[in-house]
């Protein structure tokens, strides 16, 4: 008997949390992620967390993408890495992008998002790390599941 291994495409949410509304380079990220062969929804902007929250569940992503310009990442991005966990989601890629302040990312990071990008990050560096990111975390959970 042949073991056939069925992939599809990595799926990525892309969100704009808070009241900010300026949202071209959250567009400009989703469609190279989109023209990377990656399925990609698009939340659209003045997402609440838990409406960010809601559509992961909703979609099963593997990955959640947030996009801030308005500073008010330290109060929002834990309400999401709460709800998350409330939720039960412990296997979901996050990372941030936007204005970041340097100061900011330890404790960014330190919440369990995994990737902090900035202005001028080229399209293909966020590819890049959602590709290894996600094609890592699939490696684990097909090992794991062989060896049971």
């Amino acid at each position: 008997m042949v073991e056939m291994q069925i992939t599809r495409p990595i799926r990525v949410l892309v969100a704009k949390p808070g009241l900010d509304g300026h949202d071209r380079g959250a567009k400009v990220i989703a469609r190279a992620l989109r023209d990377a062969g990656m399925e990609v929804i698009y939340t659209g902007i003045r997402q609440t967390p838990e409406m960010i929250v809601e559509a992961a569940i909703q979609e099963d992503v593997d990955a959640i993408l947030l996009s801030i310009l308005s500073g008010a990442h330290m109060a929002l991005f834990p309400k999401i890495i709460n709800l998350l966990k409330q939720n039960e989601i412990k296997d979901v890629l996050i990372a941030a992008g936007g204005i970041l302040p340097d100061e900011d990312i330890p404790a960014i990071k330190s919440m369990g998002i995994k990737g902090c990008f900035g202005p001028g990050t080229s399209t293909r560096e966020i590819i890049s790390f959602v590709r290894e990111n996600i094609q890592a975390e699939r490696l684990n959970a097909e090992f794991n599941t062989t060896q049971q």
